[in-house]
């Protein structure tokens, strides 16, 4: 198979190198062919190799070289920030090669051919049919969401968010002066659901806007179709403004399925969708998402915030991953979600058999595990700072603790799968042996 190290060596750094130091017409054709080669790689699953490790650090990654900063030691196995430790899709390491060979980036428009790939997908994937003016560009999902409760709301109104979730769906409302409207999730056995005669409280109560999570970040939710029309129906009733942050929408592991909220509702004024390759295809640190609306005004009204702002979002190699991605990132894609799968199937019954007191709930979507650890603090007498202590500094383990996710999170740890599966092993051993130390 082709390596990390065999990419550098025929399609990366040397190369790319040399295709710099040439500015030849023939070095973008050559890189060219590289795409096509390596996009034929993912025919054959064998091809790929998830197991690879690769040493992040010392690239200022903020998973590996910000380990200090978050947890007082860079000792610990980073499993917290919701990046993967996997090498991205070829096509896209191809694509970007590409790019860099020719010696000018300047300033660059967003080509017509990114929006055709993404509305290919959507349909391919998800059976969403976009219509191309609803889509822009934006700087990420996590702007969209500031600059959607700015736009969409006054100062004092309330937004909605449903705890415990993803944390800058807080921050958008405090720090843009908006009334924090909690919905709390309901937890039945390990089981999330939305607590839907509580929203409907919120709305009654003066909610104008709610931030939906789908797939739910940390409890790895993938909602049902019954329960998006459930909340579509509140959001009727009560002229309920919905923006949904579906970044994980294609991280969804079968038999779910993942369902764009907008392909529901005939009233496109309703809803508001954000979404991004970064997740899917490991490229977060690109910095490019898309906001989709089929309500021109609402469309306009948010991108006003970036405007007044003067954000933009051409970054040249932003545009070519995630255009590559999309055209030429499915079959990679599928393979990593079988073998998310076989880690989060490891992590289940590893908890189940050897960490009392921890037990791992099963994802529906996304590659990151709740785990529930309210037995161990309840029996240990710990708080979640003293939880985490003991996970960060007997075990060597940094993952986020639940507490910073808002209400419901307490007692709990979010892990992050997206590492070789022997990596992940090793901190469940680390775990194990600092539970029965």
């Amino acid at each position: 198979m082709t390596t990390r190290r065999d990419f550098l060596k025929l399609g990366g750094g040397a190369a790319a190198l040399s295709m710099v130091a040439a500015c030849q017409p023939a070095a973008t054709e050559n890189a060219t062919k590289d795409v096509a080669m390596i996009d034929s790689m993912l025919i054959d699953p064998k091809m790929i190799d998830f197991g690879q490790s690769i040493d992040r650090q010392g690239t200022d990654s903020v998973k590996w070289d910000g380990r200090a900063a978050i947890f007082g030691t860079d000792d610990v196995v980073p499993l917290w920030v919701a990046d993967m430790d996997f090498a991205s899709p070829p096509a896209v390491r191809a694509a970007l090669v590409e790019r860099a060979a020719h010696p000018v980036y300047g300033y660059t428009q967003v080509p017509e051919r990114l929006y055709d790939s993404l509305i290919g997908w959507q349909k391919q994937r998800h059976g969403w049919e976009v219509e191309r003016d609803w889509a822009a560009v934006t700087p990420g999902v996590v702007p969209v969401l500031y600059a959607a409760v700015r736009a969409l709301t006054r100062a004092g109104e309330g937004v909605i968010v449903q705890p415990p979730v993803y944390t800058p769906f807080f921050s958008a409302v405090t720090e843009n002066d908006r009334r924090l409207m909690l919905n709390p999730l309901r937890e039945q056995d390990g089981h999330y659901s939305m607590d839907f005669d509580n929203l409907e409280q919120c709305a009654r109560d003066g909610g104008k806007l709610l931030l939906l999570c789908s797939p739910h970040n940390p409890v790895g939710r993938v909602w049902r179709r019954d329960e998006l029309q459930t909340l579509l129906d509140i959001a009727r009733k009560h002229d309920l403004i919905v923006v949904s942050d579906e970044i994980h929408a294609d991280l969804v592991y079968a038999p779910n399925t993942h369902i764009p909220l907008a392909m529901l509702e005939d009233m496109p004024e309703r809803v508001m969708t954000v979404l991004a390759p970064s997740k899917s295809f490991n490229i977060p640190g690109m910095g490019l998402a898309f906001m989709l609306c089929g309500e021109p005004e609402l469309r306009s009204r948010v991108r006003a915030e970036f405007t007044r702002l003067h954000i933009e979002s051409n970054n040249p190699f932003s545009l070519v991953a995630a255009e590559a991605a999309y055209r030429h990132g499915a079959g990679w894609l599928d393979v990593l979600m079988h073998y998310l799968a076989k880690t989060q199937d490891l992590v289940l019954d590893y908890c189940a058999a050897y960490l009392p007191g921890i037990r791992a709930l099963r994802s529906e979507g996304t590659f990151l595990m709740w785990l529930d650890c309210r037995a161990l603090a309840q029996a240990r007498g710990l708080d979640d700072r003293a939880l985490l202590r003991l996970l960060v500094e007997k075990a060597k383990v940094g993952m986020s603790s639940g507490v910073i996710y808002g209400q419901g999170g307490e007692g709990f740890m979010r892990l992050n799968i997206g590492a070789p599966r022997q990596v992940i092993m090793d901190a469940l051993e680390r775990i194990k042996q600092a539970l029965t130390a």
